[in-house]
């Protein structure tokens, strides 16, 4: 089973902690052995879903929006960004260069492409600009792929 992840960013700790719960009870659904993760791997859901399938004793696929993508992220995220990369069986990429929106759109457009389902930390609400968590669902609703939806009742970003 090959699943992806998408989800909001710069979540409130206590937010944090309740989807954290909800990814591990989502893993419980899959057996490891089976189980691909594809992930965009940024701070947030994208990395906590990519740790929690490696850790089950899944496979980890990395989709890079743009040759800039990383420099864009917090640097505090950088040295588990790189671990995570390194530790990625596959490596899909744009061929963008600038860390638009656009490129992030087009990466979760492959990473979409590349998977059975996608689960996605949303609240609900559109994006607050392009290529946000609500055009990846709505992406992936037009094209057939099956989204799960985890968000904590009462949480908001």
């Amino acid at each position: 089973m090959r699943v992806g992840i998408t989800g909001h960013r710069g979540l409130p700790e206590t937010v944090e902690v309740q989807v954290r719960a909800l990814l591990a009870r989502q893993l419980a659904a899959y057996d490891p052995r089976d189980l691909v993760g594809v992930s965009c791997i940024a701070d947030g859901p994208d990395s906590w879903w990519a740790h929690a399938v490696l850790d089950a004793g899944g496979r980890l696929e990395v989709v890079v929006p743009a040759v800039e993508y990383r420099s864009g992220l917090p640097d505090w995220h950088h040295p588990d960004y790189d671990d995570l990369l390194a530790r990625s069986s596959e490596v899909h990429e744009t061929g963008l260069t600038e860390s638009t929106s656009e490129a992030h759109q087009a990466g979760s457009e492959i990473l979409v492409g590349r998977v059975d389902e996608l689960v996605a930390a949303w609240d609900g609400l559109p994006a607050r600009g392009y290529g946000g968590t609500a055009d990846v669902v709505s992406y992936a609703r037009r094209t057939g792929v099956p989204v799960t939806i985890l968000w904590p009742d009462g949480a908001t970003r």
